[in-house]
């Protein structure tokens, strides 16, 4: 499966782990010019922007080695985008998830 594709696939896991624990999904890959959200969810009043990691195998690290100061700013830039955007005035977190397993069998959610 391409690279793509699986990223797809890890993002569709991570929704339905989230579903599973309460969250309401609103959007998938948000974009704008400068950004991107891979899923933006609503668990009671909180936003919730949620990065994904896939990582087919752990031997050089999970997904969560892969975030990066850089990676880490680029989210934290794109959730403000997104709440300037919709004028939105509540409370919001960030929260990544590392994907692995050839099925996406292993999901890890933590807040950022």
């Amino acid at each position: 499966m391409k690279t793509t594709a699986q990223g797809k696939t890890a993002e569709k896991a991570v929704a339905a782990k989230l579903r599973e624990d309460g969250f309401k999904i609103l959007d998938f890959n948000w974009r704008r010019r400068t950004c991107e959200i891979d899923i933006i969810a609503r668990k009671k009043k909180i936003i919730y922007f949620i990065e994904v990691k896939y990582r087919r195998v752990d031997d050089q690290g999970d997904g969560f080695a892969y975030l990066t100061s850089r990676k880490l700013t680029q989210i934290r830039y794109a959730a403000e985008i997104w709440i300037n955007e919709y004028n939105y005035h509540g409370d919001y977190r960030l929260l990544a998830a590392a994907v692995s397993g050839p099925n996406c069998e292993e999901i890890e959610v933590i807040e950022l």
